[in-house]
């Protein structure tokens, strides 16, 4: 007699296999401290890709501290923590931002991860079908190194940790590149708020040497871009808008692009390497199964 573990496991299997199935690539940016714009930058990533063509999705998986829809300035009513509880359908919690963009709405709190109920969580899978078109999903987790951060970046294709030049922020986002190195061989770093692109290159060398030094398992650190210290950005912020939209021409801006151009680049390459399908729902089904 099949069991319901039996079947969840082809229910994923089938979602993630044949013609049809998604080649979703997940991006997780975290941080090893709040304050450093981890979300800022996830929410103007995602809309720099969706104005190329993209289809993405932003998944809110600051559990703790889930605030996309305050930066993308929209109400939200249900999020996905309604979904897992079965009291509404997943189609329910998405908000439409834009053309080729959409939010997922996380849960303030670590009960969103309490939610393995068999039945129900057979029916979450089952909906997430709905969102295998997409290009990207850019998950935006909480900082520093707790357990259910490293679930989400154990499970991402591409790590992407934010920091400033500032000791305690560098120190914090050492201990988050040292944790997520167990999982992760390769992993990218933006610094933010910096003044030039040579003090973002010596923050990156003097974290990389020392990751290097003391990390080792093949770790390999990527400077992924830099991102200056602009008003244009703090205005943004205070007026709930994005800065990708709001000044396109700005070296924010301008950096963000290139920051986007590198990952798009990098994950090109990659996916020349493999060919493995993936979806939102075996990508959620590895974060559940560890509970």
């Amino acid at each position: 007699m099949q069991t319901q573990a039996n079947k969840l496991q082809e229910l994923v299997g089938a979602a993630s296999s044949g013609e049809a199935a998604s080649r979703t690539k997940f991006i997780a940016i975290t941080s090893g401290k709040g304050g450093v714009g981890k979300s800022t930058i996830s929410a103007n990533m995602a809309n720099i890709l969706a104005n190329n063509g993209y289809k993405v999705g932003l998944f809110d998986a600051d559990i703790g501290l889930a605030n996309l829809d305050v930066i993308l300035n929209v109400r939200i009513d249900k999020n996905i923590l309604h979904v897992l509880k079965g009291e509404c359908s997943l189609n329910d919690v998405i908000v439409p931002i834009k053309k080729n963009l959409i939010l997922i709405p996380g849960e303030s709190g670590d009960e969103i991860l309490k939610y393995s109920e068999q039945f129900l969580f057979e029916r979450f899978l089952e909906e997430t079908k709905v969102l295998d078109d997409l290009d990207f999903m850019i998950i935006d987790t909480g900082a520093g190194i707790g357990e259910h951060i490293q679930l989400f970046l154990e499970a991402a294709d591409e790590v992407i940790v934010v920091t400033v030049p500032d000791p305690a922020a560098i120190t914090d986002a050492y201990a988050t590149i040292k944790i997520t190195s167990k999982t992760q061989s390769y992993i990218h770093l933006i610094l933010n708020m910096v003044k030039s692109e040579k003090e973002a290159q010596l923050v990156f060398d003097k974290i990389n040497k020392v990751a290097q030094a003391n990390i080792g398992n093949g770790l390999k650190l990527n400077l992924i871009g830099k991102l200056p210290e602009d008003k244009i950005v703090s205005k943004s912020i205070k007026q709930r808008t994005l800065f990708t939209n709001d000044a396109p021409n700005s070296l924010a801006s301008l950096d963000m692009k290139r920051i986007v151009n590198n990952l798009v680049y990098k994950l090109e390459r990659k996916v020349l390497q493999s060919d493995t399908n993936k979806s939102f729902g075996s990508f959620f089904k590895r974060i559940i199964e560890q509970f």
